[in-house]
Formats: C-alpha cells, structure tokens, sequence
C-alpha cells in the first residue's frame, strides 16, 4: 500500500492508538496531520515523522476548534484523503454514580468528536473532489457492555453513527468504517484497575492484549484501495473475545 501525496489527518495522535496510525501512515509515504487536545503532545508526534507531518492542536468536542484545525488542513494542503478519529477518554465511574458532568465529557470526546470530524472532514474531500476514506475506533465494550456506562453508549454511538453516513456519504465516493478494538496496551488502559486488566485479558482467546500498531495495520488497509468495496462496516480487532 502506498499513500504517497495523500493527506491523512489523524486525532488523538499524541499518544496510543493515535500515535502509532500517525507513524503507520506516514511510513506509507502520506503526508499526516496529527491532531490532539495537547499540542505538546502532537508535536512530539509529528517530530518523529520528519517532514511529512503537520501538528494541530485541537479539541474534537468543540465545533470551533475542529473546524479551525480541517480549516488549516486545506490551507496547508489544498486536499484531504482520509480521516481517523481515534481520540478518545474513558472512566471508571459506576453507572449510578456518574456526575453529570463526565457523562457529558466522555460522549462530548468519543461520540460528538466523531461525529464532528466526519462532518468537517466530509466537507473537505467533497470539496477537493477526494474519493476519501474516514475511519472511526469504537470499542468491543460496545457490544458486550462491559465497562462505564458513558463509555459504552459513546462506543456503541459511534458505530451507529458509521453505518448512517456510510450510506449519505457512498454517492460522493468516500467510504466509512469502524474499527472495533478489544483492550489495548495504550495510556488510557494504564488508569483501569489490575484486576478489570486481568479479567479482560483472561477473556481474549489469543491470549493477549492488542498492541496499538495492529490497530494501525487495520487502519491502513480500510483507507486503501485494497478495501475500495468496503463501507459502513465494522471490523472487530479483538483477538477473538467478540464477534460481530
């Protein structure tokens, strides 16, 4: 596969999943906008792939900010060819004690920072005439229902969301799908307590939590044209725990 003067924009690139599909990408040959609510963190990321990449600070829950951020995208670049939205938060918060406040945040990030994205993104391809390729993270929690209530719906939201414009979108050419990771050895997977680890990964056939590069691996196949008769799917990277 190659990306050679393609435009990948890539949220939540500061760390985890993000990160390692900014790397991915860019050793593809693409020119990588890595995005993050931690500009600091976006830098570092884009200081490890030379000069194809472009650093934004952005907040995917905040309509303005991402819209400035693909704004900047097609001054810079005058395209865009793919979008991945894998920022995401989590919680540990019992059902009947969540705060309204991080029921808003967590949906805010996972479900409304995608769904702004996939807008803004959308607008960009169909603008540069892009037959692109948008991709959204979702969670295999989605589906089993295992972990924070907010977090489940946000996931689950953004596979609904996926199968909607997956519909709307094929008549422009830009194809939309899901990937469905099972837990992953990234940052926010360090704040759930060893016990949750543990029977998560007992749960896993192959044994293992996924690495973040795998995710990445998946991630450049759907934005090829190897997955040109791909949409509206969702494809589980969970080591065998679910199926869809």
């Amino acid at each position: 596969m190659s990306f050679e003067d393609k435009v990948v924009f890539v949220t939540g690139a500061g760390q985890g999943m993000g990160r390692a599909i900014a790397a991915h990408f860019a050793g593809l040959g693409a020119r990588v906008v890595a995005a993050d609510i931690n500009a600091d963190a976006a830098g570092k990321a884009v200081a490890e792939l030379g000069s194809r990449g472009l650093a934004l600070a952005c907040n995917v829950a905040e309509p303005a900010s991402v819209k400035a951020a693909f704004e900047a995208v097609g001054e810079r670049f005058g395209r865009l060819d793919v979008v991945i939205n894998s920022a995401g938060i989590g919680s540990v918060d019992a059902f009947l004690d969540t705060p309204d406040d991080n029921w808003m945040r967590v949906i805010g990030v996972n479900l409304t920072g995608s769904f702004l994205c996939c807008r803004e993104g959308a607008r960009l391809m169909r603008k540069c005439g892009a037959k692109g390729s948008i991709i959204n993270v979702s969670s295999t929690a989605a589906m089993s229902g295992e972990g924070p209530s907010h977090y489940c719906a946000s996931k689950a939201g953004v596979m609904g969301l996926t199968r909607s414009i997956a519909r709307e979108l094929a008549a422009s050419g830009i194809r939309v799908n899901t990937i469905v990771p099972g837990p992953t050895n990234t940052p926010m997977m360090a704040g759930i307590p060893d016990e949750w680890m543990q029977a998560m990964i007992k749960a896993i056939p192959l044994g293992r939590m996924c690495e973040p590069e795998e995710i990445a691996r998946v991630a450049g196949f759907l934005a090829s044209d190897d997955s040109s008769f791909i949409t509206g799917q969702n494809i589980a990277v969970n080591g065998g725990m679910a199926f869809l």
